[in-house]
């Protein structure tokens, strides 16, 4: 469990190293896109389609950049994919540099586009409004073709105070960065604590909710490129590699 800290000098560093961690990591994949998914639906169903592409083992910077290749081609929603051919989706995902899985993916997105269409008249965003709570969202977007835990994680981590029902717990891997870094002030046993702490963290940080829980799971990812045991033998705190870095 975090340390509990009363001193107001630890509050504020721990918000200073928060807005850093978004600084130097980065924030919401879907603004470095230059989506705002709080702009309406246009924006959301652009959204879905590039947390579809983050939903295969393939490095974010390939991923966001397929998703630029294609929403320039005018493929900027799940439903454009249906409206193409297998082989103009194979061309433009290997264009993005997406070649390992481009057979599969463009056959997911067709699948895809094809429900969509189907179950919600191809419009994606219309999920969020159509599911009666954050049980009933997560397990309508589990069962779409090609989803799963990680890609609803994702989408949904990034639509917070969007839709009303994406109103999910903390990503594991975030909250164990949160900690690692000594920026929860108290125990994070339940997850509603941590969305809590890390909540107020933010607003003390002056740093969006949403940016700060992507940076720390990217917090968490830098953690895999330095060993078995890169994890364990980290500090943390202050100290983490990971802060230490360029």
């Amino acid at each position: 469990m975090a340390r509990v800290s009363t001193t107001s000098a630890s509050a504020a560093d721990r918000a200073r190293r928060a807005a850093d961690l978004v600084r130097r990591l980065g924030g919401r994949y879907s603004t470095q896109l230059g989506i705002d998914v709080d702009a309406g639906d246009d924006e959301v169903e652009r959204w879905f389609l590039a947390a579809t592409l983050f939903g295969t083992r393939i490095s974010a910077t390939v991923a966001m950049r397929t998703f630029a290749v294609l929403d320039a081609a005018g493929v900027g929603r799940v439903a454009d994919a249906g409206q193409r051919t297998w082989d103009e989706l194979v061309a433009l995902l290997d264009a993005g540099g997406y070649a390992r899985y481009d057979f599969r993916t463009a056959t997911r997105l067709q699948r895809l586009a094809a429900e969509i269409g189907d179950r919600f008249g191809g419009r994606a965003a219309s999920i969020g409004r159509r599911c009666e709570g954050p049980a009933d969202l997560v397990a309508t977007l589990d069962g779409l073709p090609g989803w799963g835990p990680v890609t609803v994680g994702l989408f949904l981590r990034e639509l917070r105070g969007t839709w009303a029902a994406a109103d999910v717990p903390v990503d594991r891997r975030a909250a164990w960065a949160a900690e690692h870094l000594d920026l929860l002030t108290g125990p994070a046993a339940h997850p509603d604590r941590v969305l809590a702490a890390l909540a107020t963290l933010a607003t003390r940080a002056g740093v969006d909710l949403r940016d700060l829980e992507s940076a720390l799971v990217r917090a968490a990812l830098g953690h895999r490129g330095t060993g078995a045991h890169a994890a364990a033998s980290c500090p943390g705190g202050g100290r983490c590699h990971v802060l230490a870095g360029p």
